[in-house]
């Protein structure tokens, strides 16, 4: 599969690189205000589509959320993948993680398995998934990669600094929660600026 990796995330994979926590937050922060009318309207819309499929029938609305939610929150990602490369950004781009439908869905299957049956084993390797995955999405958006290249890839990239991305991870995680204390409206600008980060990760 290495020969099919564009050769400089293979150097990436091969040599790693430095994990720039505060660098990412701070340029996440001007990708989002670049866009921020955009990005806060796309949120709401997300919201909506979360809070509708929640009041579906329980084996309905799982399958449903991977399906839908999945491809659907991608537009933040693919928004802000086109800010950093300076291409122009329309609200429609929002809407084309369903471009890539099948990886992304596919990604999404399969790693909830592996991290559940990592997590059913000994805990810790479910907990090593979740990390290791953390680049699937913008892999796969940006380097056109099947579902399980994107996978492998990310993994691979992560394992190398494991415990950098850990940090990040805990870092938007503890951003989210003070945007869920601001009576959840501060969700409305967290998720989007987290996905900006994930993007320059």
């Amino acid at each position: 599969m290495s020969e099919n990796i564009p050769k400089n995330l293979q150097t990436v994979i091969s040599e790693g690189y430095t994990v720039k926590i505060g660098k990412y937050i701070s340029e996440g922060w001007q990708i989002f205000k670049q866009k921020i009318c955009l990005f806060l309207g796309f949120t709401v819309l997300l919201f909506v589509v979360s809070m509708a499929l929640e009041q579906m029938v329980p084996r309905i609305s799982y399958p449903a959320f991977i399906v839908i939610y999945g491809p659907l929150s991608a537009g933040l990602l693919i928004a802000a993948l086109q800010i950093v490369k300076k291409q122009s950004t329309v609200i429609g781009d929002f809407f084309k993680g369903f471009n890539y439908f099948v990886p992304l869905v596919l990604a999404d299957l399969v790693a909830l398995i592996l991290i559940l049956l990592g997590t059913i084993l000994l805990i810790l390797p479910g907990i090593y998934l979740v990390i290791s995955y953390l680049l699937t999405y913008p892999i796969i958006l940006d380097r056109r990669m099947d579902f399980w290249q994107g996978m492998e890839t990310s993994r691979k990239i992560v394992t190398k600094e494991w415990f950098s991305f850990l940090g990040l991870a805990l870092i938007l995680a503890l951003i989210n929660l003070g945007g869920l204390l601001l009576l959840g409206l501060g969700l409305l600008v967290t998720i989007p600026l987290s996905y900006c980060v994930i993007a320059l990760a």
